[in-house]
């Protein structure tokens, strides 16, 4: 029996993003408490090479919107990667749930086989639904979530395993 696809994608984007959001609340509660300002807490990466905390929020959502879009045959919305504040990225994740949310999960289902194609600037991925799930959309999804979460902890932040989890 396989899982569906549904139960693979929006769902887990659901509570990922709401766990995101409880985290970004720990975080901007922490850099005000210790004097910290916004800019400096989004813009803090874990490398030089990697995105800073506000980037890695916005690809999270990016993820998300773009596996449901893609699975279901509906357009996802725009954003903009302008949002330089903790409530400005409440925002766009709360837009994302929106959207996920209102996708019928009877379009997240079916042939697991279909054509997914996946256009980057310079190339093209192509997968079947299933692999793009597997292999590529919530790999990434967790990638981005988890990068999040350890620059938030990086910093000092109050938060554990407990808080990526999330509850029941």
């Amino acid at each position: 029996m396989s899982a569906s696809l549904y139960g693979s994608t929006a769902a887990q984007f659901v509570r990922g993003l709401k766990n995101l959001s409880a985290l970004l609340e720990k975080g901007a509660a922490w850099a005000k408490e210790n004097g910290k300002s916004e800019e400096e807490v989004l813009n803090t990466r874990l490398a030089d090479d990697m995105y800073p905390l506000a980037r890695q929020v916005q690809i999270t959502s990016d993820m998300s919107k773009g596996a449901i879009a893609r699975l279901s045959g509906v357009a996802a919305p725009a954003m903009e990667d302008n949002e330089v504040t903790f409530a400005q990225l409440q925002e766009r994740i709360a837009k994302t749930l929106r959207f996920i949310e209102s996708v019928d999960v009877a379009k997240l289902e079916g042939d697991e086989s279909r054509e997914i194609v996946v256009k980057g600037k310079n190339h093209e991925l192509k997968f079947t639904a299933h692999s793009y799930v597997t292999v590529f959309a919530m790999p990434n999804f967790y990638f981005h979530i988890t990068t999040a979460y350890n620059i938030l902890r990086h910093l000092g932040v109050n938060i554990g395993k407990a808080d990526f989890i999330g509850g029941n």
